[in-house]
């Protein structure tokens, strides 16, 4: 019953809150998205895993999720911040530590000297706070808020890294493509060169069409050399992404690129949405820790009242200290009433005011952002399925025309420049092709990151 003084103020402690009450900002954006959306039966919210149709899209992407080193970091943030919150989080309770002493002196008194002795053993709690503003409860809270934050990072940042490494293989494939059309073209060229040098040495052609043959087969080399050097960048991005080199049997060959599904978004889709994205998320518990470091910075107006108490046995033999009467206790509580500090408090409560408003800020921000990024994804889901129907008819129509072309030039009915011409185009149009297919499937991930992740797919 000694200790009953201590007992009642740790009662007494966190009867206060001085923080403000948290109200989530104003959604800064409109109600919902304009868009164009093709019909679809979609099934239930699925992981990234059933996103990638391609399975060593899939196994790269858990590879990257394994070896990336940003991601790494990200998550021993959150595991360094988990451990600053428990840190936080204790200084809610006493500390309470066993302690032994023992002392013997000798002092001399006139021609006699004397001998004592001393020894104690006893449990004590050193300095600790009453929290009776809720400084150490906001603080507390304050830390869990910015824990909570960085983990929405970590996966904000894991969503980032699915879409950069699906991206990322997706245009190593697109290039191999490109290279095989290079290659292809340039081997149609040398082809189309050794008729023409036939039929100039036939009298046939001139030189200026020779000459113009052998120009187009040199800019074909050159454009299969660029490819195959853009194929080897691709590459080593891919491994920096994933962290390690992907083997062979992962990495995408030459055929038409279809790698991920489609993001089944419905009309008149909601902005509020947004909230669920991992990145605003995290905006909005930093905005919560800032409204706390408010509470906490009012409460340093406030008294503050520490305690230091301890009790055990005390004896001035070692062979009596657990003996009955040789109990000790004490009990020394301290306050501190802040009366001038030049404005400190103030200073620190302003402070806090003004970062709660600047996290106000990042987070519609943040919202904004969002809101644009899924605009955007959107507006280009909207008409990239017509601009590739058209891009393949326009790829199908000038290689009709070069196989005209070509079969009248070796009948003798056009000029070579005809033919020139006509390959020119159906290059052109099969390079654009592939191009916008992969833009097609690159805005599948798009869609599918800037929704926050898991969402139902179309088959």
């Amino acid at each position: 019953m000694r200790l009953s003084p201590l007992l009642l103020a740790l009662a007494l402690a966190g009867c206060a809150n001085l923080a403000p009450d948290y109200q989530r900002p104003a959604t800064p954006v409109a109600g919902q998205w304009q868009q164009r959306q093709a019909s679809g039966s979609s099934s239930t919210e699925v992981s990234w895993q059933a996103l990638f149709v391609d399975s060593r899209l899939r196994d790269t992407v858990a590879l990257a999720l394994a070896g990336n080193r940003d991601l790494r970091v990200a998550a021993l943030n959150v595991e360094y911040q988990r451990a600053q919150y428990r840190i936080q989080r204790a200084a809610l309770f006493p500390a309470v530590s066993t302690s032994a002493d023992g002392t013997r002196q000798r002092a001399l008194s006139g021609t006699s000297t004397a001998v004592s002795s001393q020894y104690s053993v006893g449990l004590g709690v050193s300095s600790y706070e009453l929290d009776l503003f809720g400084r150490l409860g906001n603080l507390k809270d304050a830390a869990l808020e910015d824990y909570l934050a960085l983990e929405q990072t970590r996966r904000s940042t894991q969503l980032s890294l699915v879409a950069e490494v699906s991206s990322a293989w997706m245009t190593l494939a697109a290039d191999q493509q490109l290279l095989k059309l290079a290659n292809d073209t340039y081997a149609s060229q040398q082809k189309t060169y050794a008729l023409v040098q036939q039929s100039h040495g036939l009298g046939g052609e001139s030189g200026l069409s020779l000459a113009q043959a052998r120009s187009t087969v040199e800019s074909a080399r050159a454009e299969a050399a660029n490819y195959a050097s853009q194929v080897e960048q691709d590459r080593n991005a891919l491994e920096l992404l994933v962290g390690q080199a992907v083997p062979e049997q992962l990495l995408p060959g030459d055929a038409r690129l279809d790698a991920a599904l489609l993001v089944s978004v419905p009309a008149g889709l909601p902005s509020t949405l947004l909230q669920r994205r991992p990145d605003v998320l995290a905006a909005e518990h930093t905005l919560k820790a800032a409204n706390a470091d408010i509470g906490a910075a009012r409460a340093a107006f406030f008294p503050s009242v520490t305690l230091t108490a301890s009790g055990g046995s005390a004896s001035s033999q070692l062979s009596g200290l657990f003996k009955g009467g040789s109990g000790a206790w004490s009990f020394a509580p301290s306050i501190n009433l802040p009366i001038f500090n030049a404005g400190s408090n103030r200073a620190s409560l302003d402070a806090a005011k003004v970062s709660r408003e600047i996290e106000v800020a990042s987070y519609e921000k943040a919202l904004q952002t969002a809101f644009s990024e899924v605009a955007d994804a959107l507006a280009v889901r909207g008409h990239i399925s017509e601009r590739l129907d058209a891009q393949r008819n326009l790829a199908q129509a000038t290689g009709h025309s070069y196989e005209l072309s070509l079969a009248l030039y070796k009948q003798g009915s056009e000029s070579f420049l005809e033919v020139l011409d006509a390959q020119r185009s159906l290059y052109s149009a099969q390079q654009n092709l592939i191009s916008l297919e992969l833009a097609e499937q690159v805005n599948r991930v798009t869609l599918y990151k800037v929704l926050g992740g898991d969402w139902p797919l179309v088959e």
